[in-house]
């Protein structure tokens, strides 16, 4: 059925006069779709066929493999259903198992171990302190150069708990009671979750 309108008839998609075959031929375009399609064409870009392929296959993986390592995934779905479920903060749960490593030490009760316990706890403060972006050379540096006042409110504490550090490793005889080490090791138990929860 021919239907005509504007002085153009519609049949199999042609327009009177002027099909799009005439098109096609005005253009070459024809000629060049029968040139790509011919079997000695297609094999010879057989094998660039192949490598674009295999890196088509490599470029999905490693797009698949960094998205599944990164913490995108984390930050934007897993994040909110941890904090749902454990009803506490998502960096605060980081900082608790790694905190339970540290207090597990102590518990011991051996003074070796508070030792090492309170070194490791000033280690963990000063690291959680640059992995906010805070600069300095040493760790007295670190907390005058930041904004950490508006977040520690025992700045005094902490700087006293790492002159005990301090002691424990450049003095050998440093004798340390059990009371003591709890109280410096609660003074970076609260430094830290309160860095981690800001």
């Amino acid at each position: 059925m021919d239907i005509t309108v504007f002085n153009y008839t519609f049949h199999d998609v042609q327009w009177t006069g002027f099909g799009w075959e005439k098109i096609y031929d005005f253009l070459g375009i024809k000629d060049f779709i029968y040139f790509i399609s011919s079997p000695s064409i297609q094999e010879a870009v057989f094998p660039i066929k192949l490598v674009f392929i295999f890196f088509t296959v490599v470029f999905f993986c490693a797009v698949i493999w960094f998205y599944y390592n990164s913490t995108y995934l984390q930050y934007k779905f897993l994040q909110d259903v941890s904090e749902f479920f454990s009803k506490e903060k998502y960096g605060l749960q980081k900082v608790s198992r790694n905190w339970n490593k540290i207090k597990k030490r102590a518990d011991s009760g051996s003074e070796s171990d508070l030792k090492l316990a309170i070194i490791e706890a000033d280690d963990y403060l000063y690291e959680t302190l640059q992995d906010m972006g805070y600069q300095g050379d040493t760790f007295e540096q670190l907390l005058e150069n930041s904004d950490s006042k508006k977040i520690l409110s025992n700045m005094d504490e902490i700087l006293q708990a790492h002159t005990v550090r301090n002691s424990i490793v450049y003095e050998a005889g440093y004798a340390l009671d059990i009371s003591t080490a709890k109280r410096i090791l609660s003074i970076y138990e609260n430094a830290i979750k309160n860095l981690a929860a800001y």
